[in-house]
């Protein structure tokens, strides 16, 4: 019988509080010790269920710290990573909604960010050293590295950290480990948030590094209708060429200074624009 687990189990004994399972291997074992059965409550126990019967349920800790069955299905298992609300913060750590009586601990030690009721985060669950189900927000080590694309795939993930120095963590499928290196974050982003990216490079080791960008063709379409309306809100003229730095390009438009001077090079080319010495301006 396994924790954080839904599995099959036979039905032994029927009693007032419900019917004790265990294993289908152990039986006909009349040799089985207490740690061998699992109470499925008697709330839990409907009409058609007898000893004898196979019954599929999960296995999680009530409150007494004991293991128990349950039939309802919990948001999230072992192995797995989800998005859950947190219903209360206090001084033991996290509580989280799983979908079951019990709520699911994060503990203190495995936040990797300030975190408050209501909010949705990225974690998983593991067996701490007390033999209690647990949650984590340390998904790092945890993704996958046998991501099934290619570059210049699109994929949808959820940043779950963000690194000043590195840039946004991302679990693409909330599965495979991928990062948006700091020089492509061309927006902010925040734990928690959900985007699409291309696959810039599978790395030899699996890991996967994003762009928030489309191909540069395809994204100067963008750029360039990003920089018309610009020009239209400043009454037709900005005070930016592609000799300005990078720093005010990125400031003002949210673009990299590449990607800006290819799009005011075509839209000077379809005569939209005209560069001056002191900026860019409407034809």
């Amino acid at each position: 019988m396994r924790l954080g687990y839904t599995q099959t189990l036979v039905a032994v004994k029927k009693t007032d509080f419900g019917l004790f399972l265990t294993d289908i291997e152990k039986k006909d074992d009349k040799n089985r010790a207490l740690e061998d059965e699992v109470l499925l409550p008697k709330n839990q126990v409907t009409e058609d269920m007898r000893v004898g019967s196979e019954i599929e349920v999960f296995l999680y800790k009530d409150s007494e710290d004991r293991m128990i069955a349950t039939r309802l299905v919990p948001y999230i298992k072992i192995g797995e990573i989800k998005k859950l609300k947190v219903k209360e913060v206090n001084k033991i750590g996290a509580f989280l909604d799983w979908g079951l009586p019990k709520d699911l601990l994060l503990p203190f030690k495995e936040q990797i960010y300030d975190i408050k009721s209501g909010d949705e985060i990225l974690v998983t669950v593991y067996i701490d050293l007390s033999d209690r189900l647990c949650a984590t927000m340390d998904l790092y080590s945890r993704l996958s590295l046998l991501p099934p694309y290619q570059k210049d795939d699109m994929v949808k993930g959820t940043v779950y950290q963000v690194h000043e120095q590195f840039g946004a963590y991302v679990a693409v499928d909330n599965k495979y480990s991928a990062l948006v290196p700091k020089k492509e974050l061309h927006r902010e982003l925040k734990p928690g948030d959900e985007i699409e990216a291309r696959v810039l490079e599978v790395k030899e080791d699996g890991k996967l590094d994003l762009s928030l960008r489309q191909k540069a063709y395809v994204q100067m379409d963008a750029d360039s209708a990003l920089i018309l309306d610009k020009l239209k809100q400043a009454g037709g003229s900005l005070p930016y060429q592609d000799k300005s730095s990078a720093d005010e390009i990125k400031e003002e438009f949210n673009l990299s200074k590449a990607a800006f001077k290819r799009a005011i090079g075509r839209l000077y080319k379809e005569r939209v624009i005209v560069i001056e010495k002191d900026g860019i301006r409407l034809v």
